[in-house]
Parts: C-alpha cells; sequence; structure tokens
C-alpha cells in the first residue's frame, strides 16, 4: 500500500493540495492547504474564468504548502489523486494537467477522483468508525443526492434534486436578503437570530414519502425560493426587501427550517427503510450545525450520524487523497490520456431504484 499520497482539488473556486500518509488506523492527514477565492464574491457567485486564472496561478505554492506541512519532498510521494469531476471544465482543467505533469514526471501511479466520492469519504479521515453499509445525504451548491452505500465503490442512487441543489438555494435566498456570497454560513448566523412561526414556508416534496414512487426520495427547491421572493418583495418587480431587520432574520429561520425539515425527513425514511445504523451527511451544506443537530436528534437511538469537520465538508483535497487512496490500494491506475468531465458520475452508480419500507 501506498504511504504518501498527494491530493488535488480545483473543481470550482477552492485551490487545495493535501498529503496523506497511510498509517496503521487508516489515512491521517499530514498537510492540507486550501486557498479560497475571494474575487467571487463581488459578482455574487463564481465566475468560471477567473476561477481558473486563480487557480493556476496558486496550485504550485497551494502543493509546495501542503509538502512543507507534511515534512516531505516530491520524491516521496507514492501517488497523485486528482479530482477529475463534476465541476468547473476549466478550473478542473488546472488540477488534472497539473497532477498528471507531477505524477508523469515522478514516475509515479495517476488516479482521477470523482469529487462526490471524495465527499463521502471525508468524514472517513476522523470518524474511524464509518464504513459501510450506510445512508450518505451529500448536499452542497451543485448537488442533492440520497445515496444507498452498501460498499465503498458501490453507491445506489435513491434520489437527487430534480431542479436547484440545496446549497444553491441557501446562496440565493442570502442575495434575496442581502447577505452576499457564499450564502450557507450568513443565513445560519442569521436564522439564529429569527423566530418560529413569523413565516411558513412550503416543504418540497415532503409528501412524495407517503407514496412509493420515483420521487419519493427526490428533492426540489425551485418553488421555496420563488416562496422566499414572494415574503421579500411581495411587490412584482421590485428590487427592494419591503421587510425590516427582524422579519430578516425570521425568513431566515423559516427557509432553514424548511430545508433541514425534508433533508432530515428523507435522510431518516431511508435509513429506516434500508434498516441501516449510520447515515453520514457530506458537502458544504453539512456544515450547517442546525442541519446536523436536528439529524442527530431525529436519529437518536436509530443511527448514529457522521459528519466530517467544515474543513473537510467544504471543497478540498484532503477528501480526494482519501478516496484516491482506497482505489489505488486496490491497484486502479488513470492513464495519461486522463480528461475532465464537468458532468462525471460516481463510479459504480446504479440509477434510482425503489425502495420499500416504512412511511412514517
Amino acid at each position: 500500500m501506498a504511504d504518501w499520497i498527494l491530493g488535488i482539488e480545483t473543481s470550482c473556486d477552492e485551490t487545495s493540495a493535501a498529503v496523506l500518509r497511510q498509517g496503521e488506523q487508516g489515512a491521517e492527514i499530514a498537510g492540507l492547504s486550501i486557498l479560497s477565492q475571494d474575487v467571487h464574491r463581488i459578482f455574487g457567485g463564481v465566475v468560471p474564468e477567473l476561477a481558473s486564472r486563480a487557480h493556476v496561478q496558486a496550485i504550485g505554492a497551494v502543493v509546495d504548502r501542503a509538502l512543507a506541512d507534511a515534512g516531505i519532498g516530491l520524491g516521496q510521494l507514492d501517488g497523485v489523486a486528482v479530482t477529475v469531476g463534476p465541476g468547473l471544465v476549466g478550473a478542473l482543467l488546472v488540477g488534472v494537467m497539473y497532477g498528471k505533469t507531477l505524477a508523469f514526471s515522478l514516475d509515479r501511479p495517476l488516479l482521477g477522483v470523482n469529487h462526490l466520492e471524495g465527499h463521502l469519504f471525508a468524514p472517513t479521515l476522523e470518524d474511524r468508525e464509518l464504513a459501510p453499509p450506510f445512508v450518505g445525504l451529500l448536499v452542497s451548491g451543485g448537488h442533492t443526492m440520497l445515496l444507498d452505500v452498501p460498499a465503498w465503490g458501490e453507491y445506489r442512487l435513491l434520489g437527487q434534486t430534480l431542479d436547484d441543489a440545496a446549497g444553491e438555494a441557501f446562496d440565493k435566498v442570502a442575495k434575496l436578503l442581502g447577505l452576499g456570497y457564499p450564502g450557507g454560513a450568513p443565513i445560519e448566523r442569521l436564522a439564529r437570530e429569527g423566530k418560529p412561526g413569523q413565516f411558513r414556508f412550503p416543504r418540497p416534496m415532503l409528501q412524495e414519502l407517503d407514496r412509493d414512487g420515483p420521487n419519493r426520495y427526490a428533492f426540489s427547491f425551485s418553488g421555496l425560493k420563488t416562496a422566499v421572493l414572494r415574503a421579500v418583495r411581495p411587490v412584482p418587480g421590485s428590487e427592494a426587501s419591503a421587510l425590516g431587520a427582524a422579519d430578516h432574520a425570521d425568513v431566515a429561520y423559516a427557509f432553514q427550517d424548511a430545508v433541514n425539515e425534508v433533508l432530515v425527513a428523507k435522510t431518516a425514511h431511508a435509513v429506516d427503510a434500508l434498516g441501516y445504523g449510520t447515515a453520514m451527511i457530506g458537502g458544504g451544506v453539512a456544515c450547517n450545525r442546525a442541519l446536523v443537530t436536528r439529524m442527530r436528534e431525529h436519529l437518536a437511538g436509530q443511527a448514529r450520524v457522521s459528519v466530517a469537520s467544515p474543513r473537510l465538508n467544504t471543497d478540498n483535497a484532503a477528501m480526494i487523497a482519501a478516496a484516491g487512496a482506497w482505489r489505488l490500494a486496490r491497484g486502479e491506475r488513470s492513464g495519461w490520456d486522463l480528461e475532465p468531465r464537468d458532468d462525471l458520475p460516481l463510479p459504480g452508480l446504479v440509477s434510482p431504484i425503489p425502495v420499500s419500507g416504512s412511511d412514517a
């Protein structure tokens, strides 16, 4: 088994590199460097071309920092793992080309890693007990997926968003409330000041849990965003909010409550239907402590909930190195013709399957 693995992540607006060491207790983070791109804040979202340029400028220094933190040189690496998708193609290309060049020059194995699989592996770097089978909820700015994970490398899609991802909804509602980008953390902070019961927004597709159909575990957040828009801007075409600061806090509370209720209810239903004793939450929205607390309270006595710390839930190279190390240990390798894909599916992913179980 390889001892030192370098991970590289450039799927969106974080340039990250990490060095993992395989120890007797599993993979350990020896060095982790993450550089976030603040330039996108003024645009209210990620600008792909700017993201790619920033990755080009930063990646060399970010890799050097991770190696320095680990106390090793390039020659001591045993493998290179790099995010190959999904994500912004231009941003992914920077990391893939850098990783390919580095692996080729060092004559080390290269492994292209799926970004979503990285999120599934992230908690294993802190939670040594996390192992399949479990239900995985991946929630970020680009994805909302509920997965049955019977074994590493085997992923059965239970349901996913039919339109907007949960993280995207947080970002757009934050913009409506004048909180800037990204919106997850500001919404959560503002929601702590809000009062329950002042606003009530729809729980999209929650009623599907009572029906044994293909959308039982599907998500949809587009209509919820529209409901918030109508509450904040009751005058059609208006760009200004008719609500005061206290009302904004109540809106943030009600919005977050609606999103979290749906996420928790569908995850808990899947845990019950599959009879698993573990659920995990991964992705940027897993940084939301209200979501994690609610999930743990709902599943108390039924299943434990595994969640990585915030630095490992946002985009980072440690999770890429963890997933890559597992696949490299299995003898998997990527060719030098490795190319990024913005729509890369999870390896071993099976399409949505019906899951019968309690309708409670």
